[in-house]
Parts: C-alpha cells; structure tokens; sequence
C-alpha cells in the first residue's frame, strides 16, 4: 500500500530511499534534538527515545502530516556503537566488532493526528567476519563508515564485512520497512480520518 504525503524527521538519503518504496510522496526534515540520552535506559531502549524525540521535534511543524523518526545503533557486549565521530574511531569500532555476533536495532516513531505518537522496533543479528587490520584500515579509508552506526554500511562496501545475518536486511540499513508498513496499516484501520 502507497501512502501519500510523509515526513521523514531524518536527512539519511539511505531512509528516505527505502520509505519511498512505501510511500508516494516522502519529504526530509532535519530534526532539532539533543541526542543525549538517560544512560539508566537499556541499550535497546536508546533508538527508540531518540526515534521518539526525532519524530515530536519535527512533528510540531508538521502537524497535518505523518511524520517518521528513525534511530539505529549497534550493540556489541552490552555497548552501543553509534556513528563514529572520526576514521580512527571507525577503525576502532570495527576493530571491536571483527569476528563478533552484534545486534542492530533500530527504533522507530510514528507521529500523526498532532500529538498521537507510537513507538516500536526491530532487531537483527549481524555476523561479522574475522578482519585483517588490513581490511579494516582499507575499508575505513574509503569513508564509508564515518555516518553509519557501528562504522559500516551493509548495502555498500561493508557487506563484504559481513558473514550473514538474522532477520531483517533493511533494519540493518536503517529502517525496518516491513515492520513500519504494518504499524501504518494498523494506524490507518484505527484513523480513518488520516490522509493516507
């Protein structure tokens, strides 16, 4: 099912290309958030505030207007990997997770009807490939890994990092597109009155 107008409270290219498979006609918006966080929460409980926080900040100027916040981390032994801040953290960060199973979870909100907003997520297992310092200092050059949570992108030259996964290849880009079709579907049945 084809949506119509959505707002996507992210600048990621990579999201707003995999939303549009969903949805007719999808806009970006920059969310204005500190994406500091409660470190009481648990580590899978992170994308989902920061996709909650995301969502209201730009659904306030939006409020006619489906709005979807998205966050994804990487967490490896307890520890969440976010983008990294420079190579040499990329390096690092790929350093930790070489030869390791990790778990990419990404939260998402749903803003709609002005204040209404629901929030879920989705999980997948990555199975990383033992990495030569070698590979990992090759693959951090080309600067892939700067923007992308855990230091690499699984639909460009990081797949070749990885082994296999478990579960959903498009969470582990950065949206769990089926899971959030579904979610909308509910949200449709419940407000008939939406602009779907």
């Amino acid at each position: 099912m084809f949506y119509k107008k959505i707002i996507l409270a992210s600048t990621s290219p990579r999201r707003k290309e995999l939303l549009a498979r969903i949805a007719a006609n999808v806009e970006t918006a920059a969310p204005e958030t500190d994406e500091s966080f409660d470190t009481s929460l648990r580590p899978e409980e992170v994308p989902v505030y920061l996709s909650k926080i995301k969502a209201l900040s730009v659904a306030k100027k939006f409020p006619e207007n489906i709005v979807i916040g998205c966050d994804t981390v990487v967490i490896c032994g307890g520890l969440i990997f976010g983008k990294p801040k420079d190579l040499a953290e990329a390096r690092e960060t790929l350093s930790k997770l070489s030869g390791t199973r990790h778990t990419v979870v990404s939260g998402v909100s749903v803003c709609y009807n002005n204040n209404i907003c629901e929030s879920f997520s989705e999980s997948t297992e990555v199975f990383f490939r033992r990495l030569s310092l070698e590979e990992i200092a090759d693959y951090a050059a080309t600067g892939e890994p700067v923007d992308k949570a855990g230091a690499y992108g699984i639909q460009g030259r990081g797949g070749a990092l990885v082994d296999y996964i478990k579960g959903g290849l498009c969470n582990v880009i950065g949206l769990p597109l089926e899971l959030l079709a579904g979610k909308l579907n509910e949200i449709a049945k419940k407000q008939k009155t939406l602009s779907f």
